[in-house]
């Protein structure tokens, strides 16, 4: 088992490691839509959020070797169910290829964030 970690997505704001290597996958921590570079969600809405959500699990799978062509099943977790017509388009626009996924709404998502996203890929 190895510990992935990497200063290009946001630092894990509790106590979790970004991503866990282990039997030849990738385990990643959800991912929400903090910019690395400054430490904030900038965007305000779905589109700009889940771009930076899918951008920041990107940049954790590529730390491990990995990649979003290599993703077998994410799960998705929007803070409103009406926006996800409008996640697909992003989410579809971002994917190469069409994993398994899952995606509920929650109640709340740390830091007020819209959409959090969590990924198993192939190491």
């Amino acid at each position: 088992m190895k510990t992935i970690e990497t200063n290009s997505a946001p630092a894990a704001i509790g106590p979790y490691a970004q991503a866990i290597a282990a039997n030849g996958l990738i385990y990643t921590s959800g991912q929400i839509p903090i910019d690395p570079a400054t430490g904030a969600i900038e965007a305000s809405d779905i589109a700009g959020q889940a771009r930076q959500a899918i951008r920041n699990l990107a940049a954790v799978l590529e730390a491990a070797g990995s990649g979003l062509d290599r993703v077998v099943k994410t799960t998705c977790f929007l803070r409103n169910m009406d926006d996800f017509a409008l996640f697909n388009e992003i989410y579809a626009e971002l994917f190469p290829g069409k994993p398994a996924r899952s995606c509920v709404e929650v109640a709340k998502l740390p830091r007020g964030a819209l959409v959090e996203i969590e990924a198993v890929a192939e190491g």
